[in-house]
């Protein structure tokens, strides 16, 4: 017969191995009779029976052999006496077959009036064993804090362990409950839980909970604990077991790794340096700190250089110049700073210099003295501040992104009395990394738009004027920062004839290639409008443009746009119209773009649709034009795509308010620009908002002569009579005789090289006109004749008399025209 075998004092090891976990033994409460009023989890692991098929039977017929009465009553009486007892023994699993198990049984103690017993077993590692002096430990000096309550919830018995945790001894426990011995230590809800135990016997496994305890009453620990019923023959519990453990280091591991997880959605919200900062102050406290500062170095600030802050040559400042870009405080109103936010600052921690900044570990300072001669003497306001506030504990990290310096983030502790620990370094680096980048990226990304916009500005026109055709207002609204800058542009081009061209696009993209691109389109419309062109065919040459910058762009740049996920297509959108206010007439063509908004005298609003044309750089498809009559007074509108879907992204909601609101006559052109853009556009847009305004005028009768030409040159002194009398009659007697030698040479050139019908016209607004109109399409040349040549010099005399002159081409054929500056 098998008996249980008692162990040597002395450990003898086969092979080293770990400490017991006792976590995972199976225990069971036993009564004096052997009859098992308690059974764990891990027992139901090991034998295989659930709690019911064993609670309320005898323990012998767990035993693999037969039992030994005289051995169990010595071991019983061991255990009386408050010794304990360990061996092995064999016992039989369910489906009947044996395990050596490790036994220990604990000293006995009374569930009410009935004598108990702690048993707790594991199954043998043949390969070591150890003494008896270990085993008969394991209860009272287990790493598991051990206890047994009553139905009253008072202790009747615990080990070592948790007599250790709480700091409590022992004799204060036992007949007491929790909640009147560790108030600070969730007692009300573990006392509930134990309840929840009694009433329903089901165990509860691996709560958590956090508190303080008279061990350790500066520092907060976490502790994981399990309960499960102690129950008796009778299948009635009469009594709650609890087992816990210290998980504190695996709780803060688990807390901070949450702290950085979070930071990772908390700090960099947004692309501005300065609110960078302070999200990155407001989130570590008080999570981490109590007091914490941003400092940032003022290049960094105002977007200058690139790469390190400090200068190329010479040694490195003693102390860095850098701003307070944020800050936050457990204490309202930050009292414990020395410097407020956007104040100068040189605070780096003594005896640390500049260099810190560039190349320097984290600062740890476990235990702030206030009294310490280098604090005292370099910084003695923050001295002062240190003993008046009580900061007692200090962390400060370098912030640098991508070899680039930018300032010094520091933690302080004063009213968590817990010091910094050298783990906690760990964590304040992976915040400052995570802020640092995103301070950077912010930096680069502001000094790449304030580029940008500066660009765009510079190439939107500073002054509009439409003579005497047009009175006319814009607003640019720029896109807000986090959208970047778009690539929208308008533009008014006087013409000849007393015309005006009005255009308005928008460039596909955003940034400084926008910009740029944006830049390129205006300067070929200026150059197009001036070659006289009509609207369908500017668009035409304007398509051609955009398919060759697309074919210009570098590849790698097609291919950052690739790995971004980002469209490579270059193009735009963009709407042309000219307005000649001698006709009232408005000739337009659009190439993707929404219709231009009309606002009749009478206050009704239209929006005549030109015929669609593909946006720019798609190639291949021809534009067309639209023409439409314009009475005297009205307001022509042309606009850009983010100015009506802005508010609901629905366009023709926004066209429709859009029309509303420019339907108001109580306001000048300007306002009533400026009041629109702002009612639409409330708040910042992603996009670029463009919105140019003009209200026609009409050029009268009284302003415009003209005459028949008949095709004899014994006509030109006739026609050159009546031009010099209408110039006269006009009031510009300055202007007869460069008028008349004007009308004298494009009239002969016309009767001479042209065909009819030839016609004269002379135009008054800002300027004085002359245009002569033939049938002919062939372009005039300014030829420069030789000193014995009788003729070609009739349009170089042109030239030199006239401000400003040129030819058009119409369905009938040309126009040549001439301008001469009003005196």
């Amino acid at each position: 017969m098998d008996a249980p075998r008692e162990r040597p004092d002395a450990p003898t090891f086969a092979e080293p191995r770990a400490p017991f976990d006792a976590s995972s033994d199976a225990a069971a409460v036993v009564s004096g009779q052997g009859v098992v009023l308690g059974w764990t989890r891990a027992a139901q692991e090991l034998l295989g029976l659930r709690a019911s098929e064993i609670v309320g039977a005898s323990a012998a017929r767990l035993l693999a052999v037969p039992g030994d009465p005289v051995r169990v009553a010595g071991i019983a009486e061991r255990c009386r006496a408050g010794m304990g007892w360990s061996g092995q023994i064999p016992v039989r699993h369910r489906d009947g077959h044996r395990i050596d198990v490790d036994l220990r049984v604990s000293a006995s103690f009374r569930i009410g009036a009935e004598e108990c017993f702690l048993i707790s077993a594991r199954g043998q590692r043949r390969q070591w064993e150890v003494g008896q002096s270990v085993l008969d430990g394991f209860l009272t000096r287990s790493p598991v804090g051990m206890a047994v309550m009553d139905t009253e919830l008072r202790y009747i018995w615990l080990n070592d362990t948790l007599e250790r945790f709480g700091g409590v001894p022992r004799e204060q426990r036992l007949g007491r409950r929790l909640s009147e011995l560790l108030p600070g230590l969730q007692a009300d809800t573990i006392e509930g839980l134990m309840r929840k135990v009694l009433e329903t016997g089901v165990p509860v496994t691996d709560y958590e909970y956090v508190g303080w305890s008279w061990a350790d009453p500066r520092r907060q620990h976490a502790y994981s604990t399990s309960f499960f019923p102690l129950v008796a023959a009778d299948n009635s519990i009469t009594g709650v077991c609890y087992m816990v453990s210290d998980v504190t280091e695996r709780w803060n591991a688990r807390q901070l790794l949450s702290l950085v997880n979070e930071a990772g959605t908390r700090i960099g919200t947004t692309l501005d340096v300065l609110w960078t900062a302070q999200e990155l102050a407001d989130f570590a406290v008080p999570r981490f700190a109590d007091f914490v500062v941003v400092d940032l170095l003022e290049p960094v600030l105002s977007n200058e250089g690139h790469g390190a802050w400090l200068p190329d040559a010479g040694p490195a400042p003693a102390k860095p110049v850098m701003r307070r870009a944020g800050m936050s405080s457990v204490r309202e109103g930050c009292p414990e700073a020395v410097a407020r936010v956007g104040e100068r600052v040189d605070f780096v921690p003594p005896p640390h210099s500049a260099h810190l900044l560039i190349d320097g570990d984290p600062i740890l300072i476990p235990v702030l003295d206030p009294s310490d001669e280098l604090w005292v003497t370099e910084q003695p306001e923050r001295a002062a501040s240190m003993r008046e506030f009580g900061l007692h504990s200090l962390i400060s990290v370098p912030m640098r992104a991508r070899n680039t310096s930018l300032g010094l983030t520091t933690f302080i502790r004063s009213l968590n009395p817990v010091s910094f620990q050298p783990d906690d370094v760990l964590v304040a680096q992976e915040l400052v990394a995570r802020a640092a980048l995103c301070v950077d990226n912010a930096r680069r990304y502001t000094r790449e738009h304030t580029a940008a916009v500066t660009l765009q500005r510079s190439l939107l026109p500073h002054a509009l004027s439409g003579g005497t055709a047009l009175e006319v207002a814009s607003s640019y609204l720029p896109a807000d920062p986090t959208g970047g800058v778009g690539g929208d542009w308008f533009d008014v081009i006087p013409l000849s004839g007393a015309r005006v061209g009005l255009v308005v696009g928008d460039v596909v993209g955003h940034g400084i290639t926008a910009a740029a691109t944006m830049g390129r389109l205006r300067t070929a419309v200026q150059t197009l409008a001036d070659m006289e062109m009509p609207p369908d065919e500017l668009l035409a040459h304007l398509d051609d443009l955009v398919l060759r910058l697309s074919e210009e762009r570098p590849e790698d740049e097609t291919a950052d746009q690739a790995r971004r996920g980002t469209t490579g297509f270059l193009g735009a959108t963009c709407l042309y119209a000219v307005y000649d206010p001698v006709t009232r007439r408005c000739t337009m063509a659009r190439a993707g773009h929404p219709p231009p908004v009309v606002v009749a005298p009478d206050g009704q609003v239209s929006f005549p649709e030109p015929p669609p044309g593909p946006p720019l750089g798609l190639g291949g498809m021809a534009f067309e034009v639209g023409e439409i009559e314009l009475a005297e007074n009205s307001l022509l509108g042309l606009y850009t795509d983010g100015l009506v879907a802005a508010a609901d992204r629905d366009m023709e909601h926004g066209m429709t308010r859009l029309g509303d609101l420019l339907s108001r006559r109580d306001l000048d052109l300007d306002t009533l620009c400026s009041t629109a853009v702002r009612e639409l556009v409330p708040a910042p847009q992603p996009d670029d908002i463009a919105l140019l305004l003009a209200r026609t005028h009409a050029l009268g009768t009284d302003n415009v002569v003209s005459w028949d030409v008949p095709v004899d040159p014994a006509a030109v002194a006739d026609v050159r009579a009546r031009a010099t009398r209408q110039t006269q009659d006009w009031g510009f007697g300055e202007l007869a005789m460069t008028t008349e030698l004007i009308v004298s040479e494009l009239v002969t050139n016309a009767i001479r090289y042209a065909e009819p019908p030839i016609r004269l016209r002379l135009l008054r607004d800002c300027r004085l006109t002359c245009e002569v109109a033939d049938a002919s399409s062939t372009a005039p040349r300014l030829r420069h004749a030789r000193s014995m040549d009788e003729g070609g010099r009739g349009l170089f005399l042109v030239a030199q008399l006239a401000h400003r002159w040129g030819a058009r081409y119409t369905a009938g054929g040309k126009i040549i025209w001439a301008e001469q500056e009003i005196p």
